[in-house]
């Protein structure tokens, strides 16, 4: 989020966006604006939806086509040059009151991630390169916002065949050191091509 410094909703939060520019893309203008107002760019944007709706800006008609990406938080460091570090990451429970319709832009794009999250591999945007079996399943219990039965979990994810042991460990912690695996993407879009779907 990015805090707002001038009217309307002045000292509220809202989502970073700005106008297209004349020689330039929607998707263009989407990557570029998330870049100016948050030094994070080099990410894949997917097109999530057009709000259109009326009396959505009390300064004038508005159209918003709003965006959404998945990005692993160890890869990136939020930061504003642009208003004096008025740039913060929220938890997605913990949202405070939004400038504009922007709480509904994220519930929009939750919908769409829970949806997506059965039958594509955008849970694993959310990791790291190799990770345990408990960080999986830890991710789809923060997209899905339900708590998911461990035995289970780990069960269905060994039968799709979808993940591969490294060999490797991972260090640290007061507890045994948990296995490593890495995801198999090619062996996803044969499950997908067969309409099988990740069962949660």
């Amino acid at each position: 989020m990015v805090r707002r410094q001038g009217p309307p909703f002045a000292g509220r939060w809202a989502l970073p966006g700005g106008p297209v520019e004349a020689d330039e893309s929607v998707d263009e203008a989407a990557l570029r604006q998330l870049q100016k107002e948050t030094q994070v760019g080099n990410v894949y944007l997917e097109q999530l939806y057009t709000f259109g709706e009326l009396k959505r800006d009390p300064r004038g008609r508005v159209i918003t086509v709003a965006y959404y990406a998945l990005v692993n938080e160890d890869r990136f460091r939020v930061s504003s040059r642009l208003n004096g570090g008025g740039t913060h990451l929220f938890p997605v429970r913990r949202i405070p009151a939004l400038a504009f319709d922007h709480q509904k832009i994220i519930r929009y794009a939750l919908e769409r991630l829970r949806h997506k999250v059965n039958y594509t591999t955008v849970c694993f945007q959310l990791l790291p390169e190799k990770f345990t079996l408990s960080e999986l399943q830890q991710a789809y219990e923060v997209i899905l916002d339900q708590e998911l039965d461990k035995r289970n979990f780990r069960k269905k994810m060994i039968q799709l065949n979808i993940l591969k042991r490294t060999g490797e460990k991972k260090k640290g912690g007061p507890q045994r050191p948990a296995e490593l695996y890495s995801f198999t993407e090619s062996k996803v879009l044969k499950l997908q091509e067969r309409g099988i779907l990740i069962p949660f």
